[in-house]
């Protein structure tokens, strides 16, 4: 979850493995910074968590960006909002669910 030089939050989503490459962030939202929300703000924000932070079921819909890689997949794991809790789903159901766009996120 990143807040934008506007100050629009953003969820970006990507493999555990992988890091979140924030000018491929920036770029994806259109934003000319980017930053992670401090993670004191989290719950307030989006009604989880850090560690149990899920796309699904946030206080309000954000925009939110899905890294390509997800679609190699037929089912991928989300967080089920719950720290060590998760959700298996086809990449095209979070889509869907979430209205996310999907792009090149990862280092």
């Amino acid at each position: 979850v990143m807040r934008t030089d506007t100050k629009e939050i953003c969820v970006f989503c990507q493999s555990a493995v992988n890091e979140i490459n924030l000018k491929k962030a920036r770029t994806a939202c259109g934003a000319k910074e980017i930053a992670p929300v401090k993670p004191e703000e989290l719950l307030s924000l989006t009604g989880y968590v850090r560690g149990g932070c899920s796309p699904v079921g946030m206080k309000r819909q954000f925009r939110t960006f899905i890294d390509k890689s997800a679609l190699l997949h037929e089912k991928i794991h989300i967080s089920a909002g719950v720290r060590g809790e998760q959700i298996e789903l086809a990449p095209g159901d979070l889509i869907s669910v979430t209205g996310a766009t999907v792009c090149d996120l990862v280092l």
